[in-house]
């Protein structure tokens, strides 16, 4: 299977390629020629059995099955529990998917634990080096840390916002104590952070010298990878009944994995609604058609603190029947004044999707984080909190409402303290953090800054 880019000047890729590069060469996003089918998941399959099956329809003969079989087992072989994304109910017809059973108690770590086995396996093969790149809003950088911690075949470059990340958030990224592993704290906010990522890739000079790779959301193996998770979901709930989703949701690539999952035939119909904060760019984008630059504000749900969501692209081209002309036009127009009305060709389509989005305040989400309290005595995230609060707003249906409870409580203690008066304690299996040394190294929001601190740190 090849993959194109979004904004159609870059040659096809493969798909070990396409994943390890991350960007497209033109500033576009991978996504595959075609959509592969992929059976639903079965009642008696395992997650590793779902994940193996899903990567292999986008590897296809790249990689054989014991291969991917091989990635997916070490991948999950650290979560605490044996589902990898158990569902536990919250009401009737409605449920929580718990993806914080990973190493760092988020659910970044599903997909980034895998990643990190993906590189080390090819470029092991390849005999190469790769300098790996991400921007977090808090969760990411700490997954990427734990996933990619002492690899020897990669150097990891994590920018995070600084002082606006959880202090928990941040000793996940910063205590690894890997040499590999280097922390870059942006005097900005995320936006900033994933401007320079952005900028990164197009130096195509840099990118090729430095063996450069990102693993935020726009690496397509990440999205591969979430969406196995929707089709456990619908195989446990029933492949017959179809599914509500709702999405705490910032970059838009775990929306997107749901997206994907419907379009390869995993799910039972597709409704997925979008949960934003007060930085909702997403709800104006699916509801009105617009994108608009604007400077993210400071929420208690920071992950989800984003003003520009990356992964709309890719929806984008397939609402415009994969117009990557258009693509292209609208994101330069974008680039240049910050400000587009999406045509008719897209802003039409979209309403097919499958995609919505709905706001959640400030207020809104602590006390909703006390009410779920409240009712079932589970202390949840505030991103998750989004979820639920959009979850309760939404009418009535016939199907069943699952809500991504995206990270554990204890990665916020703050917040969950200041709504329900209750401070959460991190699991035992993690407690270990908070007693190592921190290490990261504060810069200026500066593209050539960041640009030489990594080329003084990587290993080529």
């Amino acid at each position: 299977m090849k993959f194109i880019s979004t904004r159609g000047q870059a040659s096809p890729a493969s798909f070990v390629d396409a994943c390890l590069s991350g960007l497209a060469p033109d500033g576009g996003l991978f996504v595959p020629e075609t959509w592969p089918r992929i059976e639903p998941a079965g009642p008696n399959e395992t997650y590793v059995d779902v994940a193996v099956r899903v990567l292999a329809a986008f590897a296809e003969d790249e990689l054989d099955e014991a291969t991917l079989r091989g990635i997916c087992e070490r991948a999950y072989a650290s979560f605490a529990h044996q589902s990898v994304a158990p569902l536990v109910q919250w009401g009737p017809n409605a449920f929580l998917m718990e993806l914080h059973h990973g190493p760092t108690l988020a659910f970044k770590d599903v997909a980034m634990q895998l990643i990190a086995q993906f590189f080390d396996t090819v470029l092991s093969r390849r005999g190469e080096r790769m300098s790996v790149t991400c921007a977090t809003s808090g969760d990411t950088g700490g997954a990427a840390a734990a996933a990619f911690a002492g690899a020897s075949n990669v150097d990891l470059f994590i920018l995070h916002p600084f002082e606006r990340i959880s202090p928990v958030q941040r000793l996940f990224m910063t205590t690894t104590g890997a040499s590999n592993v280097h922390n870059i704290a942006i005097d900005e906010d995320f936006d900033a952070c994933q401007a320079i990522v952005k900028a990164l890739f197009a130096d195509r000079d840099f990118v090729v010298r430095s063996g450069l790779s990102g693993v935020n959301s726009i690496n397509w193996a990440r999205i591969a990878a979430q969406a196995v998770y929707y089709a456990t979901a619908q195989a446990a709930l029933g492949t017959d009944r179809p599914l509500r989703i709702v999405v705490p949701s910032g970059n838009m690539g775990d929306a997107l994995a749901g997206y994907v999952a419907a379009r390869c035939g995993l799910l039972h119909g597709f409704e997925a609604v979008c949960a934003v904060n007060e930085n909702d760019a997403l709800r104006v984008l699916l509801g009105e058609g617009r994108m608009a630059r604007a400077s993210a504000v400071s929420t208690p749900s920071p992950a989800m603190d984003i003003s520009i969501p990356s992964n709309f692209e890719r929806i984008a081209f397939e609402a415009s029947g994969r117009d990557a002309d258009l693509i292209r036009q609208i994101y330069n127009q974008f680039a240049q004044g910050g400000d587009v009305d999406l045509p008719e060709k897209i802003k039409g389509p979209l309403a097919c999707t499958g995609l919505s989005a709905k706001r959640v305040s400030n207020t809104n989400t602590l006390e909703e984080m006390k009410r779920v309290h409240d009712e079932t005595g589970w202390l949840i995230c505030p991103h998750t909190a989004v979820g639920t609060s959009v979850a309760r707003s939404l009418p009535e249906s016939d199907a069943m409402t699952v809500v991504l409870a995206t990270a554990h409580a204890a990665k916020f203690p703050e917040t969950v303290e200041k709504a329900t008066g209750l401070t959460p304690d991190l699991p035992h299996r993690v407690q270990g953090v908070i007693a190592r040394d921190e290490e990261f190294d504060r810069v200026a929001n500066d593209l050539a800054v960041v640009r030489t601190f990594i080329r003084d740190h990587q290993r080529l």
